[in-house]
This record gives C-alpha cells, structure tokens and sequence, in this order.
C-alpha cells in the first residue's frame, strides 16, 4: 500500500480513514491527490465536484454497528430494496436500528416485472411482506432507477414525511442506491457547502452527510454486502446474464412429479412429489433454461455443467460453493412462490401441494413466500 504522504489520515468530507490501495474500499483517495488540501476521499470528491455518489459497501454486522445510533435521532430512513429479490435485499435487523424513526420503503427495479402487473397489487403485498418482517413503513414507493418511474413520487414521499428531518439511505448493494442518493443530491443539496465530518463517538466513519438547502443532511450509508444472495457469488460476466434488465417473460412449465429444471449450472428444482401441475419461473431473459427428469438430473449435472449448462462457465463454477439441497413442502390450500436470492422465484400455480427440492449454492438463501403475482 502507498503511504499517505500527508499527515491527515481522515477524510475531511466524511473523516473516513483514507487509503490508496483500492478505488472499491471506503476512504480511497488516488496517490496524486494527497498533494491537496485539505484531504477527501474519492467518494467526497465525487458527491462534491460531480453532484453523484458511488457505491461502497460493508458487510451487514459492520453496517448494523455503523447505524446503530440512528435510532437516537430524528430521521427519515428510507430503505431500497429490489423487487426481483425483495427477501435477499430487505436489511434483517432494520426495526432494531431505526427506533421509532419513520421509513418509507422504495421498491426498485419494477420495470422487471411482467407489464401486466397489477402494481397496487404489490404495493398490498410488499406492505404485508414487511409487516411480516416487522418493519413499519409510512410509505410504500414502487419505482424504477433505471427507466426514471416513480421517482417524483419518492421526492414527495421524502417531502410529506420527513418534518425537516436527516434522511438516512439504505440498502443492499445492486439494488439502484447509489441511483436514488444521486436524484436527492440533485434535488435537495446545497454544495456550495462543504462536506461535513460527522464522526461518531464508537464507531469507524464509513458516512457522507450531504448538506440540503434547509440544514438538515442526506446521509449516505454504504451498500451492505449479503452472501446469501447469488448474485454477489457469481463473476461480473455471468452478473450480467443473472440479473434482468427489461422485464422478464415467464417460463410456464407443466410438470409431473420427479421431473428437475436447471437454471444454467447455478441452480437446479426438482419436483419431486405431487400431482402433475404448472410452475412459472421468473429469472432472467438471459439464462438457460433446461429441463429433464429427476432420475438422470446427476449424470447431466455432472457431464454437462459449465457448457450445456450455463452459465457459469466450469472454470468459474469451480470457484462457486458446491450446490446444497433445500427441501420445500408447499402447503395446500393456498397461492405460494419459492424464491431464490439473487436468481428470482418460481410460482406453484396450484393449492394442491407439492414436495420440492431446490439446489443452490451454498449459503443461498431460499424461501417460501405468498405469491407476488
């Protein structure tokens, strides 16, 4: 690692520790940068001279003492989550960090699902979702970074519920964060103020308060790493072909028991009791799909992974966790999806009940859920 040349080795934006070593980590600064003073780090210098934020991030336990003072103010917390991967991205132990702060809850990426959607359909199910979690929110925003929909509606959101006060933005990584802090940065902040330290007695620095026209801040949180969602196990190739980006068409397969379908080599579903019935899988437009029965599913596992199914390539399969069994009893009686963080879900079309086996990597998280659609 380069030695910082100056004698100030905290961010005089955010007070982060600074470091050369790496543009990805937090406190990053490039060697030719030390010469000025005072002192900010790439992420200051970015919010500060180009009015956007990138993308840092931590993992949940860092990210939990992090915030863990937040419900000792007066804040809005706004929390973004995806909805191709709404359990992989909720933040588990948000109620204990947000006291009794309001949260106003922003679903991204909606651009994903089918456009027959009933969208007041989901805003219901997300707010049950959460509940179920037990997260209150204020309100619940369906939107789209990436195609510019809903954002108004979250500018309003901010603007009828935060009374003057900090707005804290959270969220997984991939989940359009970074996107969000740049449209508050736009329509809220005052930068010909300087970047405020904001250090916290206990806690390492890994913030940016981004001061807004009245006085109050945009606090920039990190984007928290969760290993039990695929797509941050995969390469940045195959990423690409795991996460949708235009709305995805689903798969409707009807099957009899001990029949297995194959997401590429990365995860695999067996049907292996019940009555012949549909499943509809909603993953992206991009990844390979096949299916065979339960009894031969090994043998073309093993003779074919990496190549008739992909992706990954088997170099990068290699360097994956090895694929591990959950089994999954749908109960009768009632609608149910089976999701797969990082991958999306698959919906049992019938109450009648099924056993399944789902083969994910290990650490995966999978989950039965009431159906979103």
């Amino acid at each position: 690692m380069t030695e910082l040349q100056s004698e100030q080795t905290g961010c005089a934006g955010c007070g982060v520790k600074l470091q050369t070593e790496s543009s990805e980590k937090l406190g990053y600064v490039p060697p030719q940068a030390l010469e000025r003073t005072p002192v900010i780090c790439q992420r200051c210098f970015r919010i500060k001279n180009y009015n956007e934020s990138s993308g840092i991030t931590l993992n949940h336990d860092d990210f939990l003492k992090l915030l863990s003072h937040v419900g000792h103010t007066k804040s809005l917390v706004v929390n973004i989550v995806d909805i191709f991967d709404f359990e992989g991205s909720l933040i588990s132990g948000l109620p204990r960090f947000v006291g009794d702060n309001p949260v106003v809850l922003c679903v991204n990426k909606i651009d994903l699902l089918p456009k027959v959607t009933n969208f007041n359909k989901i805003v219901n199910w997300v707010r049950k979702q959460a509940k179920d979690f037990g997260i209150k929110v204020v309100e619940v925003v369906l939107c789209s970074a990436k195609q510019n929909m809903g954002f108004d509606r979250v500018i309003a959101a901010l603007d009828e519920h935060r009374g003057g006060r900090d707005i804290y933005v959270v969220g997984a990584t991939n989940v359009g964060k970074s996107t969000l802090i740049n449209r508050l940065i736009r329509d809220y902040s005052d930068l010909d103020s300087e970047l405020t330290t904001s250090q916290y007695p206990g806690t390492t620095l890994d913030l940016v308060k981004i001061p807004m026209e009245d006085g109050t801040f945009i606090i920039d949180t990190p984007g928290i790493v969760y290993p039990h969602r695929l797509t941050e196990l995969v390469n940045k190739q195959d990423l690409q072909k795991l996460m949708p980006d235009k709305p995805v068409k689903p798969l409707v397969f009807q099957l009899n028991e001990r029949q297995t379908v194959f997401f590429g080599s990365l995860v695999r579903f067996d049907f292996v009791q019940g009555a012949r019935q549909s499943f509809t899988f909603f993953v992206s437009n991009g990844m390979g799909v096949h299916r065979t029965k339960l009894d031969k599913a090994d043998e073309l596992y093993d003779e074919h992974k990496g190549e008739l199914l992909a992706p990954p390539s088997r170099e990068a399969l290699e360097l994956l966790p090895k694929l591990t069994k959950h089994p999954v009893r749908i109960p009768k009686g009632k609608l149910y999806d089976v999701s797969i963080s990082g991958l999306g879900w698959i919906k049992v079309n019938s109450d009648v009940g099924a056993d399944l086996m789902i083969h994910a990597p290990k650490g995966v998280k999978v989950a039965v859920r009431d159906s979103i659609i």
